[in-house]
């Protein structure tokens, strides 16, 4: 088969999709010539990560397409139930980049608490010349073990980031609509293990309790966090959201940072990418970085074989 890996591909998904036969086309093509594409070459599969939507116009104008691939968790980005009513198969990699967010999660919380994201912007600016200044206005960082996480969403991400928090000593709240409970298990590097269960409870008790809350459920309709739900929080308390734009009101997040009702947020995903608001990216009690959740070099490499795995599968 052709294959269009058209957000790009890790080499170890290439590599074993070549050896089963198949072409991979590494070609970035634009939105709107997307379809002409696809026609003209005679790919049967494209491969996509968050940037390329995959929507019915595209699908209906594309009958020979046979896969759609998604190399992350969520699908928001592909017109699923179209694409399986035209006989085409969905396909997407859940767990391939829960360990990488999870892990960007306690950075953006560690940058925060620790004020690194504004002693990275002044130090280079001023190290030289202020740095008994700078090193008093940074002294009153707090540290991360004692405080509550509470974690929106207690899928494979979810418990990822709740071992990582469990791990640094932290107390950990859960909020899910649709588990009640779920079982973590944390591995240590000798082989011993430690199981923790964690009950879901009423998200406005999590709101109460949480010193950092984050954020790891699917694209929604309406916002779960907005003004209202923040002025339920903790003073000073802090929002991350590595999940998807519109999770989270933007506006009102900035609105809270001004007023000190939250002591710093951090974002990685925004309600206008490519292009979030500007008053995001100079309110500077923001952690903010470029849509990198599932971004390391393992994660790439597990979306890469687990793509590869099932389309090798279903082309058998």
């Amino acid at each position: 088969m052709k294959i269009l890996a058209n957000d790009g591909l890790s080499q170890a998904g290439v590599d074993m999709l070549e050896k089963a036969g198949h072409k991979v086309i590494q070609t970035k093509v634009a939105q709107e010539r997307l379809a002409k594409y696809i026609n003209d070459n005679d790919i049967d599969v494209i491969l996509v990560r968050s940037a390329t939507k995959i929507r019915k116009d595209l699908i209906d104008a594309c009958p020979n397409l046979k896969i759609i691939g998604r190399g992350g968790v969520g699908l928001d980005n592909i017109d699923v139930d179209h694409a399986v009513s035209k006989g085409i198969k969905v396909i997407n990699t859940p767990a391939a980049s829960s360990d990488s967010v999870a892990e960007l999660v306690m950075a953006h919380a560690l940058s925060g608490f620790r004020f690194l994201h504004l002693a990275n912007r002044q130090m280079p600016l001023e190290g030289d010349s202020k740095f008994k200044e700078l090193k008093k206005s940074y002294a009153k960082g707090t540290e991360l073990k004692g405080k509550t996480m509470g974690i929106v969403g207690i899928g494979r991400i979810g418990q990822a980031t709740a071992k990582r928090a469990i791990g640094m000593g932290m107390n950990v709240v859960v909020h899910d609509k649709f588990t009640d409970e779920v079982d973590v298990r944390l591995d240590f590097f000798d082989g011993q293990h430690l199981d923790f269960h964690l009950k879901s409870i009423d998200f406005d008790d999590l709101l109460s309790k949480s010193d950092i809350i984050t954020f790891h459920v699917p694209s929604q309709k309406d916002y779960i966090l907005g003004a209202k739900e923040i002025e339920k929080m903790k003073d000073g308390a802090t929002v991350i959201n590595t999940a998807r734009g519109g999770v989270i009101e933007e506006k009102a997040i900035v609105e809270a940072l001004e007023s000190g009702k939250l002591s710093f947020a951090a974002i990685d995903v925004f309600e206008n990418e490519p292009t979030p608001e500007i008053k995001l990216l100079m309110q500077s009690k923001l952690s903010l970085s470029p849509h990198i959740g599932g971004a390391t070099t393992q994660a790439q490499d597990r979306i890469g074989i687990e793509l590869a795995e099932q389309i090798i599968q279903l082309s058998q």
